[in-house]
């Protein structure tokens, strides 16, 4: 073996010698240690809110004008539809 092939061997079982550790680590952690607190929670409902308001403005963008209502008839016809 040359010594070229030698590194690249030594720098591939170190990369997937990292691989394998970082997904070890990610298994380890416990994703319930963020659950309960409160700057979490309130930070999640304002998201919520601001994607509620968003979706809320993207219904009336797609219902305001006669095509789009012309659209969203077809839509609810084609989602009644076995």
């Amino acid at each position: 073996m040359t010594m070229w092939a030698a590194i690249v061997l030594i720098a591939a079982i170190f990369a997937v010698a990292s691989v394998l550790r970082s997904g070890h680590s990610a298994r380890r952690s416990d994703p319930s240690d963020e659950a309960g607190d409160p700057r979490l929670e309130a930070e999640l409902r304002r998201e919520i809110a601001e994607l509620r308001e968003r979706v809320q403005v993207l219904e009336r963008i797609a219902t305001d004008n006669p095509e789009a209502r012309r659209l969203s008839a077809e839509i609810d016809r084609l989602r009644d539809q076995p």
